[in-house]
Parts: C-alpha cells; structure tokens; sequence
C-alpha cells in the first residue's frame, strides 16, 4: 500500500490541531515544532484543506488556524482527499497498464483493497482519534519536548 508523506503529515497536522485547537487558533508555526515537519510544506498542506474547507484561518496576532467543524465530522479519508491523495495498493498507480500495458491478474483484488482502505478510514474522525490514550499520552510528550526546547520550529523540507 502506498500513502506518501503528504496524506500522512496532513493527517499528524489536522489531529494536531484537533488535540491543541479548542480555545484559539493554531499557527502552523506550533504544530511544525510539536511534529517536526517543514513549515512551508505545512502552509501548501493547509491551502489545500483551507481550499476543502476542513480548516478556516484567522489572520493578525494570535491567529492560526482551526477546524472548520467539530472533529467528530472530519473523518481521515477525507484529509487524505483534500491535499490530493490516494490510498492505493496496486503496482501500477491505478493506470490499469500493470502488465506489460495491459491489467495484470490481480489488479481487481488491489483496486478492491484499496476501496476498503479508504472506506475505513471514511470511518475514523478526528474525534475518535483524540480520544485514543495512546494519542493523548503521545501529544502531552510533545507538548512537554516543545515546551522545554524552546526551538525554532523547522523551516524547509
């Protein structure tokens, strides 16, 4: 199976900014720090899901970015959509042409698997996440480390 980087860091931002969003926005700034992504790959990720309405952003001091709706209406798929992703276990990308041009023998199983990975996580919110303790254990660590470091978040890729 193949999700690249994208869908993945888009899925740590949005849960991101579901576990620290409640009271005030959010900057980018913040959630590279806490996860150690790029921020300029973190503003072309938020365009893309600020395009899909998933996040809305507030602009001048203080600003950043929330959810546009409760986390229990924002499934994963659905950030993995927004920022043009793909779940796909077939060896040909889903071009049809795995063998030689022409679909191999189990192109249909993949294509299959592919369609219950994403209808899986078309049934996983961001809610559901949050409340998992492995998550809340894990997110109260990497408050604690950016806390203490008092770095700079990374800035390129």
């Amino acid at each position: 199976m193949r999700l690249t980087t994208k869908g993945r860091y888009a899925v740590t931002a949005m849960l991101d900014l579901a576990l620290h969003g409640g009271e005030r926005p959010i900057s980018l700034a913040d959630i590279s720090g806490r996860q150690n992504i790029s921020l300029s790959y973190l503003e072309q990720l938020f365009a893309k899901l600020r395009r899909n309405e998933l996040v809305t952003s507030v602009r001048g001091p203080g600003g950043g970015y929330r959810l546009s709706r409760g986390g229990h209406e924002i499934f994963v798929a659905e950030i993995i959509d927004a920022v043009n992703e793909a779940v796909d276990a077939t060896g040909c990308g889903g071009t049809s042409d795995c063998q030689n041009g022409e679909v191999c023998l189990t192109h249909h199983l993949w294509c299959d698997l592919s369609e219950q990975i994403h209808g899986f996580l078309s049934q996983i919110s961001l809610a559901q996440l949050v409340q998992r303790r492995e998550v809340q254990s894990i997110s109260a660590r990497q408050s604690a480390r950016s806390s203490q470091d008092g770095s700079l978040p990374l800035t390129e890729v």
